[in-house]
C-alpha cells in the first residue's frame, strides 16, 4: 500500500509552523497511543504512521528533503545515498523516535508519581505549606497602619541537624537505587516510564545515621514570633503574604508562605466606605433650627463644625483630608458627619406649651417638607 502523505497523515498544511506541528501531533498521538488502545492493531499502526510523519517533518533538513522529493528520498538511505532514512522502529538514534518521545510525552509520563515536567525530579525535599492566619487591628491601625508581633505555630527546620535530618557530624549518602536522580524507570508497552523511586521517596539521598532530634524528618514544631507591618488604608479581609514564614520543607526545600488576614474590630461611632470615614453626631432641634457650632470627633481628636440654620436630619457634611490613609498612599479620604435630630422623650408642661405657641406662630412655612408632603396627599386622594 502506497504511504500517504505526511502533511496528510499529520492533518496539517505544507507550511505549518514548528509549535503547530507539534500541537497536532501530540493531541493524535495522545488519541492512538497504544497504551490507550490496548490490543488494537490498527491504533498502532496509525500511532507508528502519525510517528514517522513527525520523525521527518520535525527535522527541518528531512522535511527539506521530504518537500522536494517526497517519499522518494527514503530510497535514497536503502541504497547509501543522503535521503532521511525510514521510520526503523522504536529504538532509534539521535533524532529518531526516542528525541520525539522525550520531547513530546515527556511532560505527560514524566509526572507520574508527582514528577516535575521533562520527566526528572528536583532532588531534595517537598517544599513546605502555606500558611493562613487572622490577625486583629483597630479601627485607627487600619487608618494610619501599624506593626504587629504575631505568634505562629509550625514546622521549622530542626536546630540540632539543620533541617538536613542527619546525624550532626554526617550527612545523607546517594539513593543506591536510583543513584541520586530520585527518579526509577520502567518498560510500559513502547515506552519508558518514570516514577519517584521508592526506596528514598524521590530525594535521591538515604539518612543512614537519623537525626536523634527530628528523628531524620529534618523539621520539628515550633511557636515562632513574626514581625508583621500592617500599611495604612488596609480594609477588613484582605491578605498581607510573608514569603517563605510558611511550614519549613523538607530537608532544606523551600518554605512555603504565611498569608494573614486582616479582620478590623468595630470602632464605638466610626464605621468605614472605602477611604472615607463615616460617623453620626445627635443634635438637638433647636441647634437644627437656629444653627450652631458643635463638636465633632476625628481620628485625629475633636473639630469644631458649623451647623448653619434649618438643617434636616440626616443632612451630611463632609471634612476634607480627615478619612483613612489611601493604600497607594495617593493621599486620604474624608470624613462624612450625619447629623440626627433628636426629639426630646421628656418635657416639661412650660416646654410644651412654648412648643404649642411656637407651632401657632409658625404655621406650614415654618416646616416646608411637612406642607409639601401633605399637599401631595392631598392631590393623590383629590
Amino acid at each position: 500500500m502506497a504511504k500517504r502523505d505526511y502533511y496528510e497523515v499529520l492533518g496539517v498544511a505544507r507550511n505549518v509552523s514548528p509549535e503547530d506541528l507539534k500541537r497536532a501531533y501530540r493531541k493524535l498521538a495522545i488519541q492512538f497511543h497504544p497504551d490507550k488502545n490496548p490490543g488494537d492493531k490498527a491504533a498502532e499502526e496509525k500511532f507508528k504512521e502519525l510517528s514517522e510523519a513527525y520523525e521527518v517533518l520535525s527535522d527541518p533538513k528531512k522535511k527539506q528533503m521530504y518537500d522536494q522529493f517526497g517519499h522518494a528520498a527514503n530510497a535514497g538511505a536503502a541504497g547509501g545515498g543522503q535521503g532521511f532514512g525510514g521510520f526503523e522502529g522504536f529504538g532509534a538514534g539521535a533524532g529518531g523516535f526516542n528525541d520525539i518521545f522525550g520531547d513530546i510525552f515527556g511532560d505527560i509520563f514524566g509526572q507520574m508519581g508527582g514528577g516535575p515536567r521533562g520527566g526528572r525530579r528536583r532532588r531534595g525535599g517537598r517544599p513546605g505549606n502555606d500558611i493562613r492566619t487572622t490577625v486583629d487591628i483597630t479601627f485607627e491601625e487600619a487608618a494610619f497602619g501599624t506593626e504587629k508581633v504575631i505568634t505562629i505555630p509550625k514546622t521549622v527546620a530542626c536546630d540540632t541537624c539543620e533541617g538536613s535530618g542527619a546525624k550532626p557530624g554526617t550527612k545523607p549518602v546517594t539513593c543506591s537505587q536510583c543513584g541520586g536522580r530520585g527518579e526509577v524507570s520502567f518498560q510500559q508497552g513502547f515506552f519508558a516510564i518514570s516514577q519517584p523511586c521508592p526506596r528514598c521517596a524521590g530525594s535521591g539521598e538515604m539518612i543512614q545515621d537519623p537525626c536523634a532530634s527530628c528523628r531524620g524528618t529534618g523539621q520539628t514544631k515550633k511557636r515562632t514570633q513574626i514581625s508583621l507591618k500592617i500599611p495604612a488604608g488596609i480594609d477588613s479581609g484582605q491578605k498581607l503574604k510573608l514569603t517563605g514564614e510558611g511550614e519549613a520543607g523538607e530537608r532544606g526545600a523551600m518554605a512555603g508562605d504565611l498569608y494573614v488576614v486582616v479582620n478590623i474590630l468595630p470602632h464605638d461611632f466610626f464605621t468605614r466606605e472605602d477611604s472615607d470615614v463615616i460617623c453620626d453626631v445627635p443634635i438637638t432641634f433647636t441647634q437644627a433650627a437656629i444653627g450652631s457650632e458643635i463638636e465633632v470627633p476625628t481620628l485625629e481628636g475633636k473639630v469644631t463644625m458649623k451647623v448653619p440654620a434649618g438643617t434636616q436630619s440626616h443632612k451630611i457634611f463632609r471634612l476634607k483630608n480627615k478619612g483613612i490613609t489611601r493604600l497607594d498612599q495617593r493621599g486620604r479620604g474624608d470624613q462624612l458627619v450625619r447629623v440626627l435630630i433628636e426629639t426630646p422623650s421628656k418635657l416639661s408642661s412650660e416646654q410644651k406649651e412654648l412648643l404649642r405657641k411656637f407651632d401657632e406662630l409658625g404655621g406650614d412655612s415654618s416646616n416646608p417638607l411637612h406642607h409639601r408632603f401633605f399637599e401631595k396627599v392631598k392631590n393623590f386622594f383629590g
